[in-house]
């Protein structure tokens, strides 16, 4: 068990940037000027971007690459497409933690590039088992963009200004769903399905010509230890860090069971995470099948039939635009009337408003298409269905971030659920479609999303302050699950929370 320094163990270098004047400190990225904020939040924000295209982007092309593969069954072939799901779901489990470790910097410049050398991996795959194992890969080198982009909102906004970023930062894989299979479509058809995946990793090059010299670091703990250490009295700095008598891969162990820790400590973490996994499979679902609905029953050629992800797309636009507006609107107002203080469940009405579209976009999109109603209506229902998930998707990660002292640690654990449903639903939605129609397909996932989408936002409005008053996963940090730094930086919290609270 490490040891907590006391006030006489720190030297004064690291008092003088401890959470005393931290949070006037110019070095703190909650007081960046809003230009340098928003740099970040762009670059973190177009790394998701890129992450997300990469799984869609593909999927326009399964027709050519089972042609190419000679891929005949239904289920391996869905399984090209959605194995990047699954790895992309056990990544955060490791890259939110050591973003908490060791920074939020390095852990996306590794993931990028190791995307990019597994798509050229992909792209010249020879047989079917190869494809599988580089998709795989480059889900896991992908990932880690969804799991701190959160915890880096976290890091450069206060509570009242993270609704608008938390919208771009959410937009911005929605946007790489849609824009993935438009220009996969058309990259498949015109000059080979190899190609798809040699853009891709171009694509990761080019972010990381950009991105590398320009992102600088917003975890607070990591800058602050890296202030301290440049001091003239580096070696008294390193001895006042927390001893830890347990192994390097103990400690590696203890963080990155953090995700699945939250998730078994808090129940509203985990229904939050469940409804989200849900909604997202969805989505995923009807990306995998969109092909298939528009080209058999709408006859559409290959190309145009990218263009179909427009009609979601808008959804998540308007939801985008309306989502921070509302949000922020909302959670201010009820804030003011609780004496200018925020809380968690001030999020969560945002989250009610789009769990009833969500549904109604469902029932519109699947039935209309079992009607063979002329092409816009399932693109309509479509659009209402991708405005719900935005307007339902944005609450709960700020629900997240402001309710978890680990905010990437946090939204890792929701991203672990969301990519394993996103890598269940394609395999077996094909069949299920086959079995009941879209209509009735689509009717069983908005009786679901009902299920979880109306009655456990209501419940959390109301009880949802007292859960977190109780569960120990809404407290202070295990200091068993902090690294060295971070604990260190825990204790200065600690101090300056009783500077500022004598009485306490």
């Amino acid at each position: 068990m490490p040891t907590m320094p006391t006030d006489a163990e720190i030297p004064s270098v690291i008092l003088t940037h401890s959470s005393v004047d931290w949070e006037h400190d110019p070095l703190n990225p909650r007081q960046w000027p809003t230009a340098r904020k928003w740099q970040a939040m762009t670059i973190v924000s177009f790394y998701t971007f890129i992450a997300t295209l990469g799984s869609s982007m593909m999927a326009p092309a399964i027709p050519e690459i089972a042609e190419k593969y000679d891929i005949t069954k239904s289920t391996i072939l869905a399984m090209t497409l959605s194995i990047f799901f699954l790895s992309f779901a056990l990544g955060p489990l490791f890259a939110g933690p050591l973003s908490e470790m060791y920074g939020r910097r390095w852990i996306l410049h590794i993931g990028n590039l190791a995307h990019a050398v597994f798509n050229l991996g992909c792209a010249f795959s020879p047989n079917t088992g190869s494809l599988l194992v580089f998709r795989f890969l480059s889900g896991w080198a992908a990932a880690p963009p969804t799991a701190i982009a959160g915890g880096t909102v976290n890091d450069l906004f206060s509570d009242r200004d993270r609704a608008a970023a938390m919208a771009f930062y959410v937009a911005m894989p929605l946007i790489g769903f849609v824009v993935g299979p438009i220009s996969g479509a058309f990259i498949a058809q015109n000059i080979g399905v190899k190609y798809v995946f040699i853009v891709m990793s171009a694509l990761c090059g080019i972010a990381a010509l950009i991105c590398i010299p320009c992102l600088k670091e917003t975890y607070a703990p990591v800058i602050r230890s890296r202030l301290a250490t440049r001091c003239s009295d580096s070696e008294k700095v390193y001895q006042a860090l927390p001893s830890k008598k347990e192994s390097i891969w103990h400690i590696l162990w203890l963080n990155l069971s953090r995700p699945v820790i939250l998730l078994s400590q808090s129940f509203i973490c985990f229904i939050l995470s469940l409804y989200l996994a849900l909604i997202y499979g969805i989505n995923v679902l009807m990306f995998a099948t969109f092909s298939s609905l528009f080209s058999e029953i709408y006859h559409f050629s290959p190309g145009v039939e990218g263009l179909v992800f427009i009609g979601p797309g808008i959804g998540y636009f308007v939801a985008t635009l309306f989502g921070a507006k509302v949000s922020n609107k909302i959670y201010s107002k009820l804030a003011d009337k609780n004496g200018g203080k925020g809380k968690p469940e001030m999020r969560i009405p945002s989250l009610i408003i789009g769990s009833f579209f969500i549904p109604i976009g469902l029932f519109w999109y699947g039935w209309s298409a079992a009607a063979k109603i002329h092409w816009i209506m399932p693109l309509i229902g479509a659009g209402i269905f991708g405005f719900g998930y935005v307007t339902a998707l944005l609450p709960v990660y700020l629900y997240l971030v402001d309710a978890f002292a680990f905010a990437a640690s946090a939204v890792s654990a929701a991203a672990v659920f969301q990519s394993l449903l996103g890598f269940i639903f394609p395999l077996f939605g094909q069949d299920m479609y086959v079995k009941l129609g879209y209509g009735g397909g689509n009717s069983v996932l908005a009786g679901l999303a009902i299920v979880f989408g109306i009655p456990f936002p209501i419940w959390i409005w109301y009880k949802g302050e007292d859960i977190r008053r109780k569960s120990v996963a809404f407290l202070a940090p295990d200091v068993r699950l902090l690294s060295r730094v971070a604990l260190l930086d825990y204790r200065l919290q600690c101090r300056s929370y009783n500077v500022h609270n004598p009485a306490s």
